[in-house]
This record gives structure tokens, C-alpha cells and sequence, in this order.
């Protein structure tokens, strides 16, 4: 019995520490490409436009992050519900967004740290770390949250979580 626990412990923090992994390389790419998008149309077409490049940057990003964490990071979990997925995860990220401002407003407003270098640790560093648990979490429990599947690498998973799999092909459960 105790020997079962033990197993089951160790079986969940390894789902759920493979799930943080491959979430920290999606928002690290994501991340990537939206500052190279960034930078890329501010060095040309769009010089005078910062905040039309930074939208079209970010919204660049938020579809590969989608694309990543729907196929690869929490693909056992992908809803057959595309457009409600696609929905909760904006929804989710726009909260992600409110976080980093928040951040930025609590530090720039209320603490009274005006300087432009206050801005970006407010928002870039703890805004960015803040909104990123919370998307973690997020994603995994409300937007990436079905019953888990028998792709490869995962199978294992329903007994780690004590939870019969769901019936393949709607076939009833034995």
C-alpha cells in the first residue's frame, strides 16, 4: 500500500514536471519570436509604429504558444472543442497580460518607481514570472484540461491519477 502511494507521488511529479518543461521551452521560443518580430519590424517597415509591431509581434507569438502547448506541451490533454480551447486561452493569456501591467501600475503608481528600468522589472521580470505561473495553471487545468489519452509516452498517466481512462472510439468502459 504505502510502496503504491510512493509510486503514484513519484509517477505525478513526473507528469507534472515534464508539463513545466515543455511549458518553459514553449515560452522561451514564444518569447524569442515575439522579440525578433519586435525588433525586426522596428529596424524596417514599421519603425514609427512601436505599438502596432509590438501587437502584431505578440498576437505572432500567442499563435505559435497555442500551437506548442496544444500539440506538444499538454497534447494528452487537448479538448475536442478547438474553438472553446482557442477561446479560454486567450482569455487566460489576456489575464497573463493584466498581471504584467498590474505589476507595472502597482510599481510605477502606487510605489512611486517611475524610472523607465522600475517599468521593465515591474513588467518584464516580475509581471513576466507572475502571469507565466499563472498561465501554467491555466492552461493546464481550465484550457488543456480533458481526460488524459493513451498516446505514447502517456499511457501510464491514468493510473498515476487513479482514473479510468476514457473509452476509446465510444466504446463503453470494461
Amino acid at each position: 500500500m504505502y510502496q503504491k502511494l510512493v509510486d503514484r507521488v513519484k509517477g505525478l511529479m513526473g507528469l507534472f514536471w515534464r508539463e513545466v518543461a515543455k511549458f518553459g521551452v514553449v515560452g522561451g521560443v514564444a518569447f524569442v519570436i515575439d522579440t525578433g518580430i519586435y525588433v525586426w519590424l522596428l529596424s524596417g517597415s514599421m519603425a514609427g509604429h512601436p505599438t502596432k509591431a509590438k501587437i502584431i509581434a505578440a498576437a505572432v507569438a500567442t499563435v505559435f504558444s497555442w500551437l506548442a502547448n496544444r500539440y506538444w506541451t499538454f497534447r494528452h490533454r487537448r479538448r475536442a472543442n478547438v474553438l472553446r480551447e482557442v477561446v479560454l486561452f486567450i482569455i487566460m493569456n489576456g489575464i497573463g497580460l493584466g498581471i504584467a501591467a498590474a505589476c507595472v501600475y502597482i510599481s510605477h503608481w502606487v510605489l512611486g518607481f517611475e524610472s523607465a528600468t522600475a517599468d521593465i522589472i515591474a513588467g518584464s521580470v516580475v509581471g513576466l514570472i507572475l502571469g507565466t505561473i499563472f498561465r501554467f495553471f491555466a492552461y493546464r487545468f481550465w484550457v488543456f484540461s480533458e481526460e488524459l489519452d493513451q498516446e505514447p509516452g502517456f499511457e501510464k498517466d491514468h493510473e498515476l491519477l487513479d482514473v479510468e481512462p476514457a473509452p476509446v472510439n465510444g466504446a463503453p468502459k470494461s
